[in-house]
């Protein structure tokens, strides 16, 4: 299919200014000869004036008509496997309709690092090290911990019974890190054994005093390390017939008393009006962004161990509470925000009791799996920790 259009001889259709196409440098290449060559995919062809026999000077008259051919169809790109390599590009003639494309080369290999997870006080074995969900019955307590959808698991959990050689004591934590697991993971190794020491050093007279410089100690020992991220802890002491129970950051601890949960922790986060106050004392700020208070904009908790550049405003400073042991204290809830954020107190001893305290043979680690499924059914996506303790294995 090819066109015709008529063009004057002037850039304006003006009767004065000429321009031929002969001298024009576009067609000096362009054959003027009335079939066009078939090997050429555009032809400019020129063709004799017409001029009105009534008025050969009068230059308005006057047409050029240039013919354009419908330009040949470009050859489709050669299939991956033949396209040419570099050399062979380099080297092809500047006139060759032949595409130039780079031969795709595949990447390197990656060599992901294997991370160990371990949680704990758990055996450094392949299945520990990889388990998505991890179940643990110990001596009087049992542990249940789910990975999240959010990344790596950063829950950590301790256990240490029959101190020194008591079976009625023992001491216990759930920790939860946060900017990775460096920090739960230090404290879930290092924190029961300096409240210990502080307790032999002043030899039980002051137990609250004991337990916050071994959160301190822990606290200043991993900053020492120059491991960034934080984490968040709650521990229960038992020892001569008390339960010490402390806590700084947001992991919590519920104790059912005769099937009513009655909390032994308060959650450290900057919407608490008392932290609020010390974190602006000190010079800093709290704000809320998308329903969620934070600290500088970054932190949603107020306390705990770790978090050098905000260690201004975040102490690991614990609350403790002292509770004697009583037959009405039936089972110890410890868990991580992954539980709370979902399930309320009353409704995980209300959950857990049935298997805990109302069959023949008590069934805790089933009540810590239940507490984490009813977590996960309500949309949790976090790390999920619970521990339950027999508290009357401990009267």
């Amino acid at each position: 299919m090819s066109c015709t259009v008529a063009i004057s001889n002037s850039l304006a259709f003006s009767p004065v200014a000429r321009v031929p196409v002969t001298k024009s440098p576009l067609c000096k290449s362009a054959s003027f000869s009335s079939s066009s060559s078939p090997n050429s995919s555009k032809t400019l062809t020129k063709f004799p004036s017409f001029t009105s026999s009534s008025s050969s000077s009068s230059p308005s008259l006057q047409f050029q008509i240039l013919r354009f051919q419908k330009p040949l169809p470009v050859p489709a790109p050669a299939p991956i496997n033949l396209i040419r390599n570099s050399k062979e590009c380099s080297t092809s003639a500047p006139n060759s309709t032949s595409p130039t494309v780079l031969k795709r080369k595949r990447p390197a290999k990656l060599d992901i690092p294997i991370v160990s997870t371990t949680f704990g006080n758990f055996l450094a074995n392949p299945a520990a090290a990889t388990a998505d969900f991890v179940e643990v019955e110990g001596d009087g307590y049992y542990v249940c911990c789910k990975r999240g959808r959010r990344g790596p698991m950063e829950d950590r959990y301790s256990a240490l019974v029959n101190l020194q050689g008591d079976s009625k004591e023992g001491i216990f934590g759930i920790f939860d890190g946060h900017g990775g697991a460096k920090a739960a993971e230090f404290a879930a190794e290092n924190l029961n054994k300096n409240i210990m020491d502080e307790l032999v050093t002043r030899k039980d007279e002051d137990v609250v005093e004991a337990v916050k410089n071994g959160y301190l100690k822990t606290d200043s020992e991993f900053l020492n390390q120059e491991f960034r991220g934080g984490s968040c802890c709650v521990t229960a002491l038992i020892r001569n017939g008390d339960l010490v129970v402390s806590n700084a950051g947001d992991c919590r601890a519920v104790v059912s008393r005769d099937g009513i949960a009655e909390a032994l922790t308060s959650d450290h986060k900057p919407s608490r009006t008392d932290e609020k106050d010390r974190i602006e004392t000190l010079g800093g700020y709290v704000d809320c962004c998308s329903s969620v208070w934070r600290i500088q904009g970054s932190l949603a908790v107020s306390r705990g161990i770790g978090d050098r550049y905000l260690k201004q405003w975040i102490t690991a400073e614990p609350e403790t509470k002292i509770v004697g042991l009583n037959p009405e204290l039936e089972f110890l809830v410890l868990a991580s925000d992954g539980l709370w954020d979902k399930v309320s107190n009353q409704e995980a001893v209300d959950a857990a009791r049935p298997l805990c305290t109302d069959i023949s043979k008590p069934q805790p680690l089933s009540a810590s799996k239940s507490l984490i499924d009813l977590a996960v059914s309500r949309g949790s996506v976090d790390d999920i920790s619970v521990m339950i303790i027999q508290l009357q294995q401990f009267c």
